[in-house]
């Protein structure tokens, strides 16, 4: 059975290589559209350079668009956690899966239908903005169901979206992400809950947030930008969902992504661009020259494989956030190179651990 009712979308596209761009990428788009978890904050902190980096976009005239797949809290909510860690935020400029999943709601009952709300406050005003009403109970006869995560979602507001979906009602998810990071670490993410009741219910939803389509157009309709770049931590939410939509995507290593993930990435989950963390907006994206399946240099850097392992040529260790960009490039540009070359080389036969121990000081895992 699939996990969801999506349709294709004919943007759709593959990454074969790593895009070099040659000003600093705040410079090329004029929209940047941000994952929060991960990215921007982790839990209830900043992630370290943030606020900087983004101040720093803001005013050279990028925009700032914070799009998340977390469908607990308001717009209101978010905008005002983020201007407590000092990030530059519009009072718009928030973008929730929970917006999104009440314009796909929308477009599918008549406007005044009573919709049941598997999740909290977020995608309750989202129904409300689009004239629905939202009800708690399978017996209130909805013709809907939206689910997304809340911290406070239990078992019974779980049975009672199985209930209604048993009942043949559209399933519309904000989300289906299978975790989520904390300060404590991973938690679980509404992917769970929505399996939860997919196994009791046999329905299947349509998804509304990254890395399908509906989320990335809800923020090109709120807050515009006709050269978006997609920033993300995860390689299944933020860079394919850019890939499906054909945007690029910056990577940072901030979040869940290690090197050994991006090394291993498919091309439909491949970044455009690389960077340690959101310093990366004000640097360049160097060309990667590929020598082989045994070097590549991106600006002064060069890595080696050697027996299997990559190698920094030299064993330097990036002095600064440039070089570091760099040596990622190279190193990612390699294993993908030898990877497709080699006909489906996969990442974990690739001894990564010189790169990570040059990148550390950069926070790349």
């Amino acid at each position: 059975m699939p996990d969801h009712t999506n349709p294709p979308d004919p943007r759709r596209r593959l990454v074969p290589a790593l895009a070099a761009c040659d000003t600093p990428l705040r410079a090329a788009y004029d929209v940047a559209m941000l994952d929060l978890d991960g990215v921007v904050y982790r839990g209830d902190g900043a992630v370290d350079h943030a606020a900087e980096a983004l101040s720093e976009a803001a005013g050279h005239g990028m925009r700032l668009a914070y799009v998340t797949n977390n469908a607990s809290r308001t717009p209101a909510d978010v905008v005002a956690k983020l201007r407590a860690l000092s990030m530059p935020t519009e009072d718009d400029s928030v973008v929730t899966s929970a917006q999104a999943a009440g314009r796909l709601v929308a477009d599918l009952v008549p406007a005044g239908s009573r919709v049941l709300v598997v999740g909290g406050a977020g995608l309750v005003q989202a129904l409300e903005e689009r004239g629905l009403v939202p009800v708690r109970s399978a017996q209130d006869d909805p013709a809907a169901v939206v689910q997304g995560f809340s911290p406070d979602l239990g078992w019974a507001q779980l049975a009672e979206g199985a209930y209604a979906v048993a009942a043949g009602v559209p399933w519309i998810v904000s989300n289906t992400d299978t975790s989520i990071p904390t300060e404590r670490g991973m938690a679980p993410g509404n992917g769970t809950l929505v399996a939860a009741v997919a196994a009791a219910s046999g329905g299947v939803p349509e998804v509304a947030g990254k890395p399908y389509a509906p989320l990335f157009d809800e923020t090109v309709l709120r807050v515009g930008g006709e050269r978006p770049l997609v920033v993300g931590d995860r390689l299944d939410t933020d860079i394919e969902g850019a890939n499906n939509v054909g945007a690029d995507s910056l990577l940072v290593f901030t979040g869940v992504c290690d090197l050994d993930t991006a090394v291993a990435a498919g091309a439909y989950a491949r970044p455009t661009y690389l960077a340690p963390d959101l310093r990366g907006l004000e640097l360049l994206q160097r060309p990667v020259t590929v020598d082989g399946l045994e070097a590549a240099r991106c600006g002064g850097v060069a890595v080696l494989c050697r027996d299997g392992r990559l190698v920094v040529d030299g064993g330097a260790v990036p002095e600064d956030g440039q070089a570091a960009v760099d040596l990622l490039r190279a190193a990612v540009g390699l294993a993908w190179h030898r990877r497709d070359e080699v006909g489906g080389e996969s990442g974990d036969r690739l001894d990564t651990s010189a790169v990570r121990d040059a990148l550390r000081q950069w926070g790349v895992r």
